[in-house]
């Protein structure tokens, strides 16, 4: 189990290290949004490439940053149901979720994107847009995004089961801070739970 978690561990780096410079992806999604809007009013121009430039950046926000998300324990949970388990009742599902719905929805979904990205990469299929952009960049994103979430999966699966196993203390690498909506669920639990023992 040890060799397991040092791989996880690694996982975890490059995804950290992934997601952090998709974060980058923001910012420069952003400039060339507002640099695009000034030019359009100022100058009464625009470039279809620079249109889709933000959205190629936008795919890839989401595409690259699935991993770090899953990492981060930041993917949506049903919190009203999840905050009300315990940590090992959770770590089950999650076991669960990962090994029959994220490692073979990963797997079909680089299996179906690959020829795509690789027609048009052969073909040098470009944008249907007077001076857009060449399509294949794009297309990549969707292998690569399924494939860095199933090496997270991997990597998740690796941490529920030493969790379980007592091989680790904690289900998750990070514990984020509890967000206003988790706070809110666990109020309601603890107040329907207050309902119901005075029922009683």
């Amino acid at each position: 189990m040890s060799a397991l978690l040092k791989l996880s561990g690694l996982i975890d780096r490059i995804n950290l290290f992934v997601g952090k410079l998709t974060m980058w992806l923001v910012l420069g999604a952003v400039l060339i949004s507002a640099g695009n809007a000034i030019v359009r009013k100022v100058f009464n121009m625009s470039s279809n490439a620079l249109l889709e430039i933000q959205w190629y950046l936008f795919a890839g926000v989401f595409m690259l940053g699935v991993g770090y998300t899953l990492l981060h324990n930041a993917h949506v949970r049903i919190d009203f149901i999840s905050s009300r388990l315990s940590k090992r009742t959770n770590a089950i599902i999650d076991v669960l979720g990962i090994i029959a719905i994220i490692i073979p929805l990963s797997l079909i979904l680089i299996n179906l994107s690959w020829p795509l990205f690789y027609k048009a990469y052969v073909s040098g299929e470009m944008s249907q847009n007077a001076g857009g952009l060449v399509r294949w960049p794009v297309y990549l994103l969707m292998p690569v995004g399924f494939s860095i979430l199933l090496v997270q999966s991997v990597s998740e699966l690796i941490k529920r089961v030493a969790f379980l196993t007592g091989h680790r203390n904690e289900p998750f690498t990070f514990n984020e801070e509890k967000s206003e909506e988790q706070k809110l669920a666990e109020e309601l639990a603890r107040e329907a739970e207050q309902v119901q023992l005075k029922a009683k």
